[in-house]
């Protein structure tokens, strides 16, 4: 009793602490002035209804008859609502084929990444070698290089090394992201050095040292990292474009812009299409919304 009598004060101050934090960050970034909340409420409900409303009518499409989707006369389906949408796009199209290839791809893209970026952005922090500067310096660099004029020079070394049509195509030019780099070495040069220093002390080498201390101190923001990775991997239409032609390779947002039929486009598979596309990326976010949150935080407003 007399433990949880202790714990009990001690939870209640830290939500206190908490709470005033949260509060005295909303009087920072809106002030105390109770109009410039209102309009910032305003401002963010009107933002929220701009990005919602293409998602409804998305939703709602996906549950019209190709005739009522066809039809610009009434937001509602006017022969009632359909799942002959959904039943096609499972029974009579590859959408299953095209998720586990996304599924694949993205889940090699995501751990490939993670494990280079952060050894990267580890070696740039903490270890020290000649032309380390240099080297970060053409890294940050490369963050500035738009992804559009690489295609050509990375088509032809798919080419050269027959890899187009194949799942190493689709992943290898995927796994270089130098922002991820960049945001790793800033969180580990956050890292205490004595903590290292200690590590080796007892004996730890670099490769015991990242993966026993660094790595488990950096969870929050690996997970984040890993989380944007996986999206944006998942969502990545153009490179997969190009780089595959055959049906039984191709992922979700390459599938969806085949979904045609011999008389035009179908809008309510489609819609349907990309509906259960967003699912599984839904599930990340709601599972892991508090590591994004928390690891975008780590990285920007805490200034490190």
């Amino acid at each position: 009793m007399a433990t949880q009598s202790l714990v009990l004060p001690e939870v209640s101050t830290r939500r206190a602490i908490r709470r005033a934090d949260s509060q005295r960050s909303t009087r920072l970034l809106l002030g105390s002035s109770t109009t410039a909340r209102t309009l910032a409420m305003i401002a963010l409900v009107l933002m929220t209804a701009i990005w919602l409303l293409p998602f409804a009518w998305a939703i709602i499409t996906s549950f019209k008859t190709e005739t009522d989707a066809a039809s610009a006369a009434t937001v509602w389906p006017a022969s009632g609502w359909s799942l002959q949408a959904y039943v096609n796009v499972l029974t009579k199209g590859d959408l299953p084929v095209w998720m586990l290839n996304s599924v694949i791809t993205a889940v090699l893209v995501t751990a490939i990444t993670l494990v280079v970026s952060a050894m990267a952005g580890y070696a740039f922090s903490r270890t020290m070698f000649r032309g380390r500067r240099l080297a970060f310096a053409i890294t940050v660099a490369s963050i500035m290089v738009p992804g559009q004029i690489l295609i050509v020079p990375l088509f032809q070394q798919m080419l050269t090394f027959r890899m187009v049509d194949t799942y190493a195509g689709i992943v290898l030019p995927q796994v270089v992201a130098p922002v991820m780099v960049f945001i790793l070495k800033k969180f580990f040069d956050a890292i205490p050095q004595e903590l290292l220093d200690a590590a080796r002390v007892d004996g730890a080498g670099p490769w015991r040292t990242f993966s026993t201390i660094v790595v488990p101190l950096s969870k929050s923001i690996l997970v984040a990292v890993a989380i944007f990775v996986f999206i944006g991997a998942w969502n990545n239409f153009l490179w997969p474009f190009i780089v595959v032609s055959d049906s039984s390779l191709m992922t979700i947002p390459v599938g969806i812009a085949t979904v045609t039929e011999t008389y035009g486009l179908q809008y309510a598979r489609t819609m349907a299409s990309a509906m259960l596309a967003a699912l599984p990326l839904l599930v990340v976010f709601m599972l892991f919304q508090r590591q994004i949150v928390r690891g975008v935080a780590t990285t920007g407003l805490g200034g490190q």
